[in-house]
C-alpha cells in the first residue's frame, strides 16, 4: 500500500494531515530546511511531534534538504547528532556533506533522497541507494511512462509529489532568487522571483504576464495507475499552506487510495469535488500526457504555463493600509491558541487595517500576507477582529509584515474544520536541544603526482557548438569544455568534423538534467564518445557518475553538483570525482574555507559566464513571442528555448575576470571562461583576456555572490544587534558625558599631556 504523506508547516497542520489520515508528515525546524520562511517547529515541538505520531502508528520526517557552507558545517554535526537522538523516521537531504555526515558518526538515520537533488533517473536512483539512502524523491518534471521505467530498473523505494505547486524550474537547479539577492533556492530562502510580472518585448510591442508562474500539479486522476505501478509515497505539497488547505487535499486523496479498487471512476470524481474548495493556482497534469520526451519539450509548456495567472495563491483581500499594537486580550488569545508556547510566532500579534478588497476576513479565516518586497511570506487563521472609534475593522496578524504588504484569503472558517490535538498539552518534559558536540576535522585528499594530469593549470573555455571552438582559439586555452547537446552530439560521433583542438585537450560538459526518458540514449552516447577518445568529462548529475563507472575515464564534478562544503567534496571524492568546478553562486570566502590551499590544485573556479538562472524542461507556448523581458527593476533577461528545452539568462554577464591575479595569489591556478548558450564574437574574447590580464572591472557585470556570499538572515539579526547596541552605548556616553559637565574635557586634557609626557621621555 502506498504511503500518503502530508506537510506539516505548523502545528494546525500536523493536527489536520494526521486528522484527515495521512500515513506521514514531514516538516522542518527552524534550520537547513528548504521552507525556511514557513513557521516550522521549535525544538520541543518536535520532540513532542515524534514521540506522539508514534504512537499514533503514523510516521514523521524532517527535511534537512539545502546545502550547508563550511563555516556552518559544525552547527549542521550538532544538528543531526540531535535528530540521532529524537529518532525520526527518516530525513530527506540535499546536501552530499549530510550523506557523508551520517555515514561516518550517525549510520541509523536513515536518508531520503531531497527532489533538491535533481534525481530524474534510475541511473541516480541506484547510485543513492548504492551509497545508503533507502528513498528518493524524483524531480516533479517527470511523465507516468519515466516513473514506470524507474520503477522496473530500481528497487529503491520512490517517493514523489502529487498535488500542490511547482517550481517552473528543472529541480534543484535554480539560481534566479540567488542571483537577484543571495537567497539561494537551496539554502531554503527562494523568493519565487518567477511568479512576479514582467515586461516582454515581443512582435506586437511590449507587453506585460506572469509569463513564468507555473500552475499548480494535481495528479489525482493518475492515483490509481501509481499505486500499481508500487511507487511507495504520495507527496503533498504545501509546508506554508493552511491546515484547511492540508486537511482538505489529504483527505481527497485519502478517500481516493482507500476506495479506487471498488468504485475507480466514482472514486476519482468524489476526490475532485473535495478538492474544489481549493483557493490555489489553476491545476495542470504536467508531463503526465506525454509518452515521449519530444513531445513533452514541445507541448507541455501550454500545460503549465498561463501570463493571465497570478503569481500568488487565493483570493485578493487588498493591502495592508495601517497596522497598531494588539490589545493585551488579543495577544492572551493568540498565545492560547499555540499551546501557550511564547516562542511561536503565531503568538506574537499585531492589528492591521486590510484596504482594497471586496471580503473582509472574519475569525476562523484562514490568510496569506505576501511582504511587498518579495521578501517572505506567512499563513495566519485570523482570531480576533476588532473595530475602533471611527468604526475603522482591523484584524490580528503576525510581526514583521508592514504597509503595503499584499493579504489573501486561503480558506474561510466555514470550510475549516477542528481536529484532535497532536502534541500533548504538556510540553515541560520536552527539552532536548542540540549540544555542543565539536566535528571532528575533514581533510581532502592532497593531489597525487600526476593524479590529475587531465587537469593542467591555465584557462579553460567553454562553448556550446563546434564553431565556437574555432571563435576562442586566439584565447589559447589549456584545455576548452564543449557542451554535449543535440547539435554537437552529430558533429562528435558523425567523425567527418575536424576539431581545432584534440581530444585530450576537450573536456565533455554534460547537461545536469538527466530524465529517465533521454538515459538510454546518453549512456549509449557516451560509450560512442568513449570509443572515439574522448576521456573527460565534466558531470552535473548523479546519473552521470553512474553511467560513466568502470569506464576508465576522468570525471571533472561540474558547478551543479554543489559542493559548498568539504564534507560535500569528500563524499563525491568517494565516487571518483578528483576534480571540481565550483558552484558558480559561491562565494571567495566560502571557497577558500572548504579548500586549503594544499588541495586547490583541485579546484576551478568560473570568472566568466551567462549563467541559466532557471532552465524548463520544454520549450515555451507558441504564444511567447519574445526573447527579452525585464523585472520593474528594469532588469533585462533573455529567454532562449530548443529541442532541449528552455532557458533563462542575464542579459549581463556574471563577471570576476579581473580578480584572475587575486586567485592565482589564493592559490587556485585554474579559471573558467563560460560562453555556453551564447554565440562567441572575438570582441568579447579580447574583452574577457584584457580585464584577467589588466585587472580591470568590465562595465554593467554581475557579481553574483563572489564577494558577499549568500543572504543570512541570523547574520542580519546579529548585524542589526550590534548595531542598535552601539547606538544605546552611543546615546548612554552623550547622556554621561552632558550631565559629567567639563569632566569630560579635563580627563580628556589630563589624558592628552600624560601622552606628551611620554613621548618627552622617549
Amino acid at each position: 500500500m502506498s504511503e500518503l504523506l502530508a506537510p506539516a508547516g505548523n502545528i494546525e497542520a500536523l493536527d489536520a494531515a494526521i486528522g484527515e489520515g495521512a500515513d506521514a508528515v514531514y516538516l522542518g525546524l527552524k534550520s537547513f530546511n528548504a521552507r525556511l520562511r514557513s513557521s516550522n517547529f521549535a525544538w520541543n515541538q518536535f520532540e513532542a511531534a515524534v514521540q506522539s505520531v508514534h504512537r499514533l502508528g503514523k510516521k514523521i520526517y524532517v527535511t534537512v534538504n539545502t546545502v550547508s557552507e563550511e563555516s556552518e558545517t559544525e552547527r549542521l554535526y550538532r544538528f543531526l547528532s540531535y535528530l540521532n537522538k529524537i529518532g525520526p523516521d527518516g530525513l530527506i537531504v540535499q546536501d552530499f556533506g549530510v550523506l557523508r555526515m551520517c555515514r561516518e558518526f550517525f549510520p541509523n538515520l536513515e536518508l531520503h533522497g531531497s527532489t533538491q537533488m535533481n534525481v530524474e533517473s534510475s541511473a541516480g536512483v541506484n547510485l543513492l541507494q548504492n551509497a545508503g539512502l533507502s528513498r528518493v524523491v524524483v524531480a516533479r518534471e517527470l511523465g507516468l511512462e519515466e516513473i514506470r521505467e524507474i520503477k522496473k530498473n530500481t528497487n529503491c523505494e520512490i517517493e514523489m509529489f502529487v498535488h500542490g505547486a511547482l517550481c517552473v524550474s528543472e529541480s534543484g537547479l535554480c539560481l534566479f532568487s540567488s542571483y537577484l539577492g543571495g537567497k539561494s533556492a537551496n539554502r531554503g530562502m527562494c523568493t519565487q522571483a518567477c511568479r512576479r510580472f514582467y515586461t516582454a518585448e515581443t512582435e506586437n510591442g511590449e507587453e506585460k504576464g506572469y509569463y513564468f508562474s507555473p500552475c499548480d500539479l494535481q495528479l489525482i486522476d493518475h492515483i490509481p495507475e501509481l499505486m500499481d505501478l508500487g511507487v511507495e509515497s504520495f507527496k503533498i505539497e504545501g509546508r506554508m499552506k493552511s491546515a484547511e488547505y492540508v486537511g482538505a487535499v489529504v483527505a481527497a486523496y485519502r478517500y481516493l487510495m482507500d476506495h479506487y479498487k471498488e468504485d475507480r471512476k466514482g472514486a476519482v470524481a468524489a476526490a475532485k469535488r473535495m478538492l474544489s474548495t481549493d483557493f490555489a493556482r489553476s491545476k495542470t497534469t504536467y508531463w503526465y500526457n506525454f509518452k515521449t520526451n519530444e513531445d513533452g519539450v514541445e507541448k507541455a509548456g501550454s500545460f503549465i504555463l498561463n501570463p493571465n495567472q497570478a503569481g500568488g495563491t487565493g483570493i485578493y483581500l487588498g493591502k495592508i493600509n495601517r497596522i497598531t499594537s494588539a490589545s493585551e486580550e488579543a495577544k492572551k488569545r493568540a498565545l492560547e491558541a499555540c499551546g501557550g508556547d511564547i516562542e511561536n510566532p503565531d503568538s506574537k500579534i499585531v492589528f492591521a487595517e486590510i484596504k482594497g478588497g471586496s471580503y473582509d476576513p472574519d475569525p476562523g479565516d484562514s490568510i496569506r500576507i505576501h511582504k511587498k518586497d518579495d521578501s517572505g511570506r506567512t499563513s495566519h487563521k485570523v482570531r480576533t477582529v476588532e473595530f475602533d472609534e471611527d468604526g475603522c475593522r482591523w484584524i490580528d496578524i503576525p510581526k514583521g509584515f508592514s504597509h503595503g504588504d499584499e493579504v489573501y484569503l486561503l480558506q474561510t472558517k466555514a470550510m475549516s474544520k477542528r481536529y484532535t490535538r497532536v502534541l500533548p498539552p504538556d510540553m515541560g518534559k520536552f527539552r532536548q536541544q542540540p549540544g555542543d558536540e565539536i566535528l571532528p576535522v575533514m581533510d581532502l585528499t592532497p593531489v597525487g603526482k600526476k593524479e590529475l594530469s587531465y587537469f593542467p593549470e591555465g584557462v579553460y573555455v567553454q562553448v556550446s557548438t563546434i564553431r565556437d571552438l574555432f571563435q576562442i582559439q586566439g584565447m589559447n586555452p589549456v584545455r576548452v569544455i564543449l557542451e554535449l547537446n543535440f547539435e554537437t552530439e552529430k558533429d562528435l560521433l558523425a567523425g567527418k568534423t575536424v576539431l581545432p583542438f584534440s581530444k585530450k585537450q576537450i573536456a565533455i560538459f554534460l547537461d545536469p538534467y538527466c530524465p529517465e526518458a533521454k538515459a538510454e540514449k546518453l549512456k549509449s552516447t557516451l560509450d560512442s564518445l568513449v570509443k572515439e577518445g574522448f576521456s573527460t568529462f565534466v558531470v552535473n548529475n548523479l546519473a552521470h557518475i553512474n553511467m560513466l563507472k568502470n569506464k576508465n575515464v576522468n570525471m571533472i564534478g561540474g558547478a551543479y553538483l554543489y559542493t559548498f562544503n568539504r564534507w560535500a567534496v569528500s563524499w563525491l571524492e568517494n565516487q571518483n570525482i578528483g576534480a571540481f568546478i565550483t558552484p558558480v553562486e559561491n562565494s571567495r570566502n566560502n571557497l577558500l574555507a572548504t579548500f586549503d590551499r594544499n588541495v586547490r590544485d583541485r579546484v576551478m573556479v568560473t570568472v566568466y559566464a551567462y549563467p541559466a538562472l532557471f532552465r524548463m524542461r520544454f520549450k515555451l507556448p507558441e504564444n511567447y513571442d519574445f526573447m527579452y523581458f525585464w523585472d520593474k527593476k528594469e532588469m533585462p533577461f533573455k529567454v532562449l528555448s530548443n529541442d532541449e528545452g528552455s532557458f533563462v539568462m542575464p542579459e549581463e554577464p556574471f563577471s570576476i575576470a579581473d580578480k584572475y591575479q587575486v586567485l592565482q595569489k589564493d592559490g587556485i591556478k585554474r579559471v573558467l571562461v563560460d560562453f555556453s548558450r551564447t554565440r562567441v564574437t572575438k570582441q568579447e574574447c579580447k574583452a574577457v583576456v584584457s580585464s584577467m590580464m589588466k585587472g580591470q572591472v568590465i562595465s554593467g557585470v554581475s557579481r553574483f555572490n563572489w564577494k558577499d556570499g549568500f543572504y543570512n538572515p541570523e547574520k542580519l539579526e546579529a548585524y542589526k544587534a550590534v548595531q542598535e547596541r552601539e547606538m544605546l552605548e552611543k546615546a548612554e556616553n552623550s547622556r554621561n558625558a552632558k550631565f559629567s559637565g567639563g569632566k569630560g574635557r579635563k580627563s580628556s586634557r589630563n589624558k592628552q599631556n600624560m601622552l606628551k609626557n611620554k613621548l618627552r621621555k622617549r
